[in-house]
């Protein structure tokens, strides 16, 4: 596994990257995050900007290191993974919604998600590209299931959500540890009575932990589809997490203004699982994955933009 990363990387470029990460979350929630508050607009806005700009960046770093063809599979793994994890920001709005979350707590709770995000999902690639390499016949069966998931985000519309308190996971989750409803948001954990209870703040960590690992089970097979490179899938996979925390605050009032980004991210799994599946028969360079998948998000957002929903034109 060692040999296999420092083949896609140098272990400066690995070292580099963890280290900037950390410097950057050790800066979000030690000096700027450090007391729990509603993350105002222009905050929201100048977070997403620092994140992108970051991610823009490292790709500019990987085309002068690694070469044009490397910063084009991690521009498009980094927009395919971007515009896949847009489907997160409409649970987290279910979830706090749900759940009553104080906008000054969600942030918090949010950041943690994304810590855990990134162990599952370092996992989850691992496994991926292990498979991958080993079973050949593999990359057919993950092309197909893009292809179903596509088509199953195609047909079943913006439902009305169920209710997640009364899921499943809350129902294991109080079951397994002693649960303190009123615990609130600003622990994990509280003592009474010399015994410890988990908050709801703990509860809603899990059920993030959850969302962003059912949305990932489609969103890194669709960057595998791209490139294999454990460098690029990992650095693109990670920038795109961490920015969706400062995307969240930015867009969650007007999220479901883009009502064809759904229809535009069915059309982008359908597009990588076909090129997946049909790999063997069908060469795509990773310059038309970029323009197709560039293309078919600013015309969903235009679209969007220009022909708002018609609830929404008669308000």
């Amino acid at each position: 596994m060692i040999e296999a990363l420092l083949g896609s990387a140098p272990w400066w470029a690995w070292l580099g990257f963890h280290f900037l990460i950390f410097i950057m979350l050790a800066l979000d929630l030690g000096i700027f995050n450090r007391e729990p508050h509603e993350p105002r607009l222009r905050e929201a806005a100048w977070w997403s900007a620092v994140w992108i700009v970051l991610a823009l960046l490292l790709n500019l770093v990987i085309w002068m290191a690694f070469g044009g063809p490397k910063a084009e599979e991690y521009l498009t793994g980094y927009l395919l993974e971007k515009s896949l994890s847009v489907d997160n920001l409409f649970v987290f709005v279910l979830l706090f919604t749900a759940f009553q979350v104080p906008s000054r707590n969600q942030h918090r709770i949010l950041y943690w998600g994304v810590i855990g995000a990134m162990l599952l999902r370092a996992g989850m690639i691992a496994c991926g590209i292990a498979l991958l390499e080993k079973f050949s016949w593999m990359t057919e069966l993950l092309g197909a299931f893009l292809v179903f998931s596509a088509a199953k985000l195609l047909l079943q519309g913006r439902r009305p959500p169920a209710d997640p308190r009364q899921g499943c996971i809350v129902r294991a989750f109080r079951r397994v540890l002693p649960y303190a409803a009123d615990g609130g948001y600003e622990q994990f954990w509280v003592t009474r009575e010399r015994r410890r209870f988990a908050t709801p703040m703990l509860l809603l960590l899990v059920l993030v932990e959850v969302t962003d690992l059912l949305f990932a089970v489609d969103s890194i097979p669709a960057v595998l589809a791209v490139t294999r490179d454990p460098f690029i899938v990992y650095t693109s996979n990670i920038f795109a997490i961490l920015g969706l925390r400062s995307l969240y605050f930015l867009l969650a009032r007007m999220v479901d203004r883009f009502h064809l980004l759904q229809l535009g991210l069915a059309v982008i799994l359908a597009f990588v699982g076909l090129k997946m599946g049909l790999a063997r028969l069908v060469d795509v360079p990773t310059s038309v994955s970029l323009l197709v998948i560039t293309l078919v998000l600013a015309l969903c957002v235009a679209g969007s933009l220009a022909w708002p929903r018609a609830e929404r034109r008669v308000s």
